[in-house]
């Protein structure tokens, strides 16, 4: 599969998170800065890193022996009161906010983002969080002991959730017009995390049809899934709106060959024979 982002950093994402990764060993700090690297090539990945290791330094010398009530309050003193770190609710569809450098020095930062780095600083300590993708606002799920589950939300400070807030949180976003399933609750991988940050920073950039900068967002979904034929048809018609006819013809064929059954196949099979006929016209 050919890519338009750099090849250092399809590489890079694709050592972190290829099939052969287990997925509880994808490190979701460098792999969340690495897609900083779209907008900042020359980011410092390993410095921010250390942030990270700081931070759950802090925790732990507050807490010094692993217990999940007092580490979860220590991460709260930690992150929001010391660190600052907070939702941006004066900006959400700021790009910034899904890029970890700028969360970890602004301090501010969308639902995701903000789990990432309280969930990251949390595996430092011993504490393994879940990340749980209900639609509109992720959150974090610890696994008590007992059994019980904790629902943290990080846009709001690290709050402690019932099932009922959820379902606020979801009459918020959606007008009342979305019910809480117990699925919106499970934990997700963290290549799906990875992905819906991906999703979130796409589709700031396709509101604003910045499709330059959305390309290399959607190579990197690709990374994680080369074979979603859905992912390849977007990327397809990104490709072709940016006149990079040929590849996108391309992407058009490899959806074609994923998904041959498509409700859409003999539409896009024109259309990929509509881009040939035209770039044998301009040789």
């Amino acid at each position: 599969m050919k890519y338009t982002a750099s090849a250092e950093l399809v590489d890079a994402f694709a050592a972190l998170v290829n099939a052969d990764v287990e997925d509880e060993d994808i490190d979701l700090t460098r792999a969340a800065l690495l897609i900083a690297r779209t907008e900042y090539p020359d980011l410092d990945i390993e410095s921010y890193v250390a942030r990270v290791d700081e931070l759950a330094d802090r925790v732990s010398a507050i807490v010094p022996d692993l217990d999940s009530q007092r580490t979860i309050a220590a991460l709260n003193r930690v992150l929001f009161d010391q660190a600052g770190l907070r939702g941006n609710r004066d900006d959400y569809y700021d790009p910034r906010n899904s890029f970890l450098n700028h969360v970890l020095d602004r301090g501010l930062g969308i639902p995701i983002t903000l789990s990432i780095v309280y969930m990251e600083v949390a595996r430092r300590t011993g504490l393994l969080l879940a990340g749980v993708g209900m639609p509109g606002h992720f959150l974090l799920k610890h696994f008590g002991d007992g059994g019980q589950e904790l629902l943290i939300d990080c846009f709001n400070r690290g709050d402690i959730l019932s099932r009922q807030d959820c379902q606020t949180r979801l009459d918020e976003i959606y007008s009342g017009e979305m019910t809480l399933r117990p699925e919106f609750l499970h934990p997700i991988s963290r290549r799906q995390i990875l992905t819906r940050m991906l999703n979130n920073l796409k589709a700031v950039y396709l509101s604003t049809r910045n499709f330059r900068k959305a390309l290399p967002i959607a190579d990197l979904i690709l990374v994680i899934y080369p074979r979603s034929a859905e992912d390849v048809k977007q990327r397809a018609l990104l490709r072709y709106s940016m006149a990079l006819s040929k590849l996108a013809a391309e992407d058009l064929e490899e959806y074609l060959r994923i998904s041959p059954a498509a409700s859409d196949a003999e539409e896009i099979r024109q259309m990929s024979l509509s881009i040939h006929r035209m770039l044998a016209l301009m040789n």
